[in-house]
């Protein structure tokens, strides 16, 4: 690679994709140096494109996390695939997130644009701290057959294992460009997207099988002054005996939601929060567009 020119600047989107739970967020998060995505032990908790932001002396990376890649059955996982692949469209460059169990799939959703595409790819083997053997030897050798000419890193976000190879690497494929946000910029994303997304994210944690999946947060009221963030925040499930499980026997299960949320909500806006909840109903509210646009679904 030519020698960088001396005060150069140099910016662009670089876009986190990969199958459902391979560490995209966990991967973001310890990049960015914040907690922007929602991490739990359940796949399919990214459901939009969440951009993280960092900028230094003379760079701006753009990073996109985004849902896991499936095959859609429905009208949400179809939107989900959209934020896909418009993070595909203007990305300088993609980083291809894989784990141990992983082999290279020719039937892979997005097999053809990835071996097409004329956008650098550099693919991320994680959770190498789980590896043994020669797996993780094995396992590189595997990709670099399949994926001719790829670079093949193996790393572990949760670590935080060999991120400073990255980290170079995405400053090596970057192009000379001005910055596109504003210096001091963390993500594209509102305030109230991330208070709904930690709501989201404790229902995940405190539910079972299916109810976290048919779940949407919605703030509807963010108050704020110099002392107290006052939110409202209405949680929408697909049926009636849903909403039973989410507010628990006396209202038990949803206030212990609601105490995990505020605590982590006065964590991120580092301010005292009075965070009120209300279950809704919304029938097959996955299903149908008109709905997903309204919780913010589009494309």
């Amino acid at each position: 690679m030519s020698k960088r020119k001396k005060g150069a600047f140099k910016a662009g989107f670089v876009s986190i994709i990969g199958q459902p739970n391979v560490g995209k967020s966990t991967l973001m998060n310890a990049l960015v140096g914040e907690r922007l995505s929602i991490i739990t032990a359940k796949a399919q908790t990214t459901r939009h494109r969440i951009m993280g932001i960092l900028t230094g002396e003379d760079f701006q990376i753009v990073y996109s996390d985004t849902p896991g890649v499936i095959k859609p059955k429905y009208e949400l996982q179809k939107s989900m695939m959209r934020f896909v692949h418009s993070s595909l469209e203007d990305a300088d460059l993609l980083l291809w997130v894989v784990d141990l169990e992983e082999k290279y799939d020719p039937t892979h959703p997005l097999i053809d644009k990835l071996l097409f595409t004329k956008i650098p790819m550099v693919v991320l083997l994680n959770k190498i701290d789980l590896a043994s053997g020669t797996q993780v030897k094995d396992k590189v050798h595997h990709w670099r057959q399949h994926l001719e000419g790829v670079s093949v890193l193996p790393i572990s976000a949760l670590k935080k294992v060999n991120l400073d190879q990255v980290f170079k690497s995405i400053l090596d494929h970057l192009p000379e460009h001005p910055p596109y946000f504003p210096a001091d910029s963390l993500t594209d994303k509102p305030e109230r997207f991330f208070a709904a997304e930690v709501i989201r994210e404790k229902i995940f944690q405190n539910y079972k099988q299916e109810v976290p999946y048919s779940c949407e947060v919605v703030v509807t009221e963010f108050k704020e002054d110099e002392k107290i963030i006052r939110m409202r925040a209405e949680i929408y499930v697909e049926r009636q005996s849903q909403k039973g499980i989410l507010i628990g026997k006396k209202g038990a299960a949803l206030k212990k939601v609601g105490i995990a949320s505020r605590k982590d909500l006065e964590k991120f806006f580092d301010k005292q929060v009075h965070l009120e909840t209300f279950v809704k109903v919304a029938a097959d509210w996955r299903k149908k567009q008109m709905r997903l646009k309204q919780f913010g679904y589009s494309g």
